[in-house]
């Protein structure tokens, strides 16, 4: 990566959408690694039962926004970082607005309505993200970047059931599987900042950690997708100088 690779770290602006079991660690390693400005994003008070899989909380922390304990620990790890909060949570009436500011955006919720509004306003605004889902053992992630591969609509259609999405969210999920999804999703945004390696784009990374089993499977773009089938010439990314997928 060396001194230039650093530099762009530093003078890049990264949102995280999410503090719970893939926004702790995303969080540690993005600070870290020197990412200047980091937004951080979410609604919920830290509770006891977090504590197996939200790194970034501990028994002091019980009761406090998730916001404040985030930020307090991102200092921690760095004093210089410059991390900004944004309490509540994500939506369509806010999200543009919040999103615009930022170079690169992790979508790390647990609430299946909310990754589509941040998908559709990264498309929108042309900026790309990190999707990521984890339940039981089970873990997937993709990076989308507009005009150059798929959107989560374009994979998954419309918004689920929400009564399916709370039936798979009572199952829970083991620690360890939503920290390294995390940490993939924070190797994402520092290969796209950076402009090195190849993106999970038009690809889904899915992984069982029960018989410790990676999958890439390829997922071509859908042109007659209402959001970003617009979008599909690619020019930012050659921009950049990633490897063709």
């Amino acid at each position: 990566m060396g001194e230039a690779g650093q530099l762009a770290l530093l003078g890049s602006r990264v949102l995280l959408v999410g503090l719970g079991g893939l926004g702790s660690p995303a969080l540690l390693y993005l600070t870290a690694a020197g990412v200047g400005s980091i937004g951080i994003m979410d609604m919920d008070r830290v509770e006891l039962s977090n504590l197996q899989r939200q790194v970034l909380y501990g028994e002091g922390d019980l009761g406090s926004d998730k916001t404040s304990r985030a930020r307090a620990r991102a200092m921690q790890i760095r004093s210089d970082a410059e991390v900004q909060v944004h309490q509540g949570r994500i939506s369509e009436a806010n999200a543009r607005q919040i999103i615009a500011g930022y170079d690169f955006v992790i979508e790390a919720t647990d609430n299946r309505e909310s990754k589509f509004v941040v998908n559709d306003a990264c498309v929108a605004l042309n900026i790309a993200f990190s999707h990521a889902g984890v339940s039981e053992l089970q873990g997937q992630t993709m990076t989308v970047l507009p005009g150059r591969g798929p959107c989560v609509r374009c994979v998954f259609g419309d918004v689920p059931d929400l009564e399916a999405g709370r039936e798979g969210e009572e199952r829970g999920i083991l620690g360890p599987v939503a920290g390294v999804v995390g940490a993939i999703q924070a190797l994402e945004a520092i290969k796209y900042l950076v402009g090195f390696g190849e993106l999970l784009v038009g690809r889904l990374l899915t992984w069982d950690a029960g018989r410790m089993e990676f999958r890439r499977v390829p997922l071509p773009a859908e042109p007659s997708c209402g959001v970003c089938g617009k979008l599909l010439d690619g020019a930012e990314y050659e921009k950049r100088g990633f490897r063709n997928q």
